[in-house]
């Protein structure tokens, strides 16, 4: 993609070193994979298009998360959404699915496509738990056309990799706005020592919500002073918030992982508006759990809570997160969507002028 990160252009958040790429892919065997749909212009004809939304998908560990579970927990902030799933991990503990991610009418289709392919690959599925997360695309997309097939999440699924993570209008991103400008997929990574070992703590956000007026880039209130002249305000949105690692961490110790990623949303501006629906899905492969144990005890190695390390992570959750949104907008490119609706690019000159005017210490 040929639009900068927020590191590239010198704006350094929080203090934790990075992973290697940034992204949510630095936490060992964690898979990302997009399909993009885009088709079409000119007025909305429901059903037909335009068409701009796709589907993400997002595999917590190397294998097959249906016979080798992880420790998982969610937190809805605010709970004007449509998941599906969480339900199930905040009473057993576990994911055992890759998480997908994709529009608001598009959630059950997308649901029933990992179910079918996961009954393929699992002779001895009789019932399994998706989990699948949505943003609302309407102001681009054709949303009641509910484009995203069981082909494009097969798709996703199937091309997931470990490698860099594409963000902005792609997969689930597509349609997505984020404080008046073009949002969608962002990630950042942060990397950890525990008994003299790393770890990483990822983080891959889906942004859809936030008015321009709200944005602040490292604290900055950058929104005030970018022109809103003519802007449609958008209408209340939404973001899914996924963080995975490898520290080895329980459910519990997930929630509290979870609770914080939206500290690290409301430092980008967000105030969790009515109609917004915030949600957090967090994971661990630090532990495997698996679909059939051999025996009536399992054994894994948990965290310690009362050294610092607990609240190194709670740290790195905050500034991956704040930094996965703002990267969303970063690589984000303008969309133009249905009736010509547009979603300008974030002008990443005017942000660091206005940086450089609040004396803003850039960082290489």
């Amino acid at each position: 993609m040929s639009r900068d990160r927020t590191r590239d252009l010198g704006i350094v958040i929080g203090r934790l070193p990075t992973g290697e790429l940034n992204a949510i892919t630095d936490v060992p065997g964690v898979r990302v994979g997009h399909v993009s749909l885009v088709a079409g212009d000119g007025p909305l004809r429901p059903g037909i298009g335009p068409i701009r939304t796709g589907v993400t998908a997002i595999w917590p560990h190397a294998g097959n998360p249906y016979a080798e579970k992880v420790p998982a927990a969610s937190f809805v902030l605010n709970g004007f959404g449509k998941t599906i799933g969480l339900a199930q991990i905040a009473e057993l503990g576990v994911i055992e699915t890759p998480v997908l991610l994709t529009n608001t009418l598009n959630v059950p289709l997308v649901a029933d496509a990992l179910i079918g392919y996961l009954i393929e690959r699992n002779p001895d599925l009789v019932t399994v738990n998706p989990v699948v997360g949505e943003c609302n695309d309407s102001y681009l997309n054709d949303i009641r056309g509910r484009h995203v097939h069981a082909e494009h999440v097969i798709e996703a699924l199937d091309r997931a990799s470990s490698g860099p993570v594409a963000e902005g209008a792609v997969g689930a991103g597509v349609g997505m706005s984020c404080y008046g400008f073009k949002g969608g997929i962002g990630t950042a990574s942060r990397r950890i020592q525990i008994d003299g070992a790393t770890y990483h703590l990822g983080v891959l956000v889906l942004s859809n919500f936030g008015a321009r007026p709200e944005l602040r880039v490292d604290g900055i209130p950058v929104g005030r002073e970018l022109s809103t002249d003519a802007v449609p305000i958008q209408p209340p949105g939404s973001i899914m918030m996924i963080v995975g690692t490898d520290a080895p961490l329980d459910a519990r110790q997930l929630g509290r992982i979870a609770r914080r990623a939206p500290l690290g949303l409301a430092r980008t501006g967000s105030f969790a508006g009515h109609g917004s629906g915030d949600f957090v899905v967090a994971f661990s492969n630090g532990n495997l759990i698996p679909h059939r144990p051999a025996t009536a005890l399992l054994s894994q190695r948990i965290l310690a809570e009362d050294g610092p390390t607990i609240s190194e992570l709670f740290q790195a959750t905050v500034e991956a997160t704040e930094e996965a949104i703002l990267n969303s907008l970063f690589r984000a490119e303008t969309v133009v969507g249905r009736d010509g609706n547009t979603r300008e690019a974030l002008p990443l000159d005017l942000v660091v002028e206005i940086l450089r005017r609040h004396g803003y210490a850039f960082r290489t």
